[in-house]
């Protein structure tokens, strides 16, 4: 069951809105707006998150703009507010659409369900790992913050890439890539996973992430 969590000050709204997205159904968290809400989201590992733009501590276009440098989560702003410059604001910092109150819930409904479609098809097409995309169908990398530029990977280091974050947050040994790499075919020289290693390293520094790929003395690569 997908999971959509509310941000939201006003209490009689996040409600309405739990109520509303429950009957769906989808899996519903309401975080209390005051509490340390980027941990929150990190632990919780929403698939979509409604967000107020006017919360007590840190507003919402805060929140988005940090979000986005370690997460491409789905984020849909829902608020009071209602000119085209907010919404224009809210769409640049890294919001995926924008509705203001008071909205109708059909509308509402659809547009979750349309950014979820959409955010699924764009997942099929591309890895993301803290603040970095694989593009799978363009074999590239580039960073989801700031002026990124992009680098293109051979077939052999788009691999090794993919295969690291499948397994993010483990250690993979050098055995294990060279199995996936090179699968049933012969593999010849024992330098070559430590060449395309270097190749790729050298890649992700080229976009701004030269530690993204660590090395775990005896045991293999870690991300």
């Amino acid at each position: 069951m997908q999971h959509i969590m509310i941000i939201e000050d006003e209490t009689n709204i996040r409600e309405e809105l739990m109520l509303l997205l429950e009957s769906v159904p989808y899996r519903v968290s309401a975080p209390k707006p005051e509490g340390d809400l980027l941990t929150l989201i990190r632990e919780a590992r929403p698939d979509l998150i409604l967000l107020d733009l006017g919360l007590p501590g840190i507003d919402g276009l805060t929140l988005c703009s940090l979000l986005r440098k370690e997460s491409a989560v789905p984020i849909i702003f829902v608020t009071g507010r209602n000119t085209s410059m907010d919404e224009l604001n809210c769409l640049l910092r890294g919001g995926d659409d924008f509705l203001s109150k008071p909205y109708q819930p059909a509308i509402l409904l659809a547009r979750i369900s349309a950014v979820l479609r959409r955010t699924k098809r764009e997942e099929d097409a591309a890895l993301h790992w803290k603040n970095l995309k694989l593009d799978l169908a363009s074999g590239t990398i580039s960073l989801l913050e700031g002026k990124s530029h992009s680098a293109e990977l051979s077939r052999n280091e788009l691999k090794i890439l993919y295969y690291l974050m499948k397994h993010a947050g483990k250690i993979v040994s050098r055995e294990e890539l060279v199995d996936y790499l090179w699968d049933e075919e012969i593999f010849i020289d024992d330098n070559a996973l430590s060449v395309n290693m270097t190749r790729l390293r050298s890649k992700l520094e080229s976009i701004g992430a030269p530690d993204f790929i660590g090395t775990r003395r005896g045991l293999g690569y870690q991300i």
